[in-house]
């Protein structure tokens, strides 16, 4: 019983990150219908910004908000200098340039930040919990109370307020949002921005429990695309939901398979799903009438 309840909490935890990570593909694609393969870099940004800002002299508070500040600009770049400029271009194309942005801002990380591995403290206490056997570390916790803020607060935002709605409009029907004034171009740059804030805040959350180097965010940026492909790309509560079916199948077979297996299961994932259920779990299925 303490060996499975381990493993499930262990699953959840990772599986909230990956939802996290998740939800920034899927805020992009919704807004542009791009997949945003830096999404990964912004995750390292979270991590390695935090930890190089708290040696800094700032104190951990404060430097977590500079790095999801910094990944948000990071994002707007992005947009700004790479997407924007070569919106005539074809999808493929648009995708080798966040490829191309990617490897760009791993390369940058490497050179400026160094190539070690950096751990952060751990949020409140560092003793862990015990819950019938398993040691639960309090790291998970705030990840979970923080992965569950981000979804409540994204809910606010797109039924309450007037920019998350029109961000909405946009994403179902761009032709109809911008008869009504919605400028697309503003949407897709926030969502650019918006997505790296997330997976800044991902890979801050992550680090104390998994040291982060400037080539973290390639794994991390892979699982969670496999994530929303799983929940069903363009889906916000899908792509939680993909996160910890994710986390939970790695963690499993990690436990009563082996350890080597571990960074298989998200892609065995997404080719069982592209095969049985390409929508996701919960992604919309196209019908085309003929």
């Amino acid at each position: 019983m303490g060996e499975l309840l381990q493993f499930v909490v262990s699953g959840i935890t990772i599986g909230a990150v990956y939802g996290l990570i998740a939800l920034g593909f899927t805020l992009i694609y919704n807004a542009s219908h791009l997949i945003n393969f830096a999404q990964g870099e912004f995750v390292m940004l979270g991590g390695m910004g935090t930890v190089f800002l708290l040696a800094a002299g700032l104190p951990l508070p404060a430097a977590a908000l500079a790095a999801l500040l910094l990944a948000a600009l990071v994002g707007l770049g992005l947009y700004l200098c790479g997407i924007r400029p070569a919106q005539g271009a074809s999808v493929v194309g648009l995708i080798i340039i966040t490829i191309g942005a990617s490897i760009l801002l791993r390369g940058l990380a490497g050179i400026l930040l160094g190539r070690d591995f950096y751990a952060l403290p751990p949020l409140g206490r560092e003793a862990p919990y015990v819950l019938f056997g398993a040691v639960i570390p309090a790291q998970s916790l705030w990840i979970l109370l923080a992965s569950a803020a981000v979804a409540v607060l994204l809910w606010l935002f797109f039924a309450r307020t007037l920019s998350g709605k029109a961000m909405l409009a946009a994403a179902y029907n761009p032709l109809a949002a911008a008869l009504v004034g919605i400028d697309g171009g503003r949407v897709v740059l926030a969502s650019f921005a918006l997505a790296g804030a997330l997976g800044a805040l991902a890979g801050f959350l992550i680090t104390p429990l998994a040291p982060t180097h400037f080539q973290v965010g390639v794994m991390l940026g892979l699982k969670g695309f496999a994530a929303a492909i799983v929940g069903g790309l363009g889906s916000g509560p899908g792509a939680f939901l993909g996160g910890m079916v994710i986390g939970l199948a790695e963690s499993l077979a990690a436990g009563y398979l082996s350890s080597a297996y571990k960074d298989a299961v998200a892609f065995v994932l997404i080719l069982l799903f592209l095969l049985a259920r390409p929508s996701g779990l919960l992604g919309v299925r196209l019908l085309e009438r003929v």
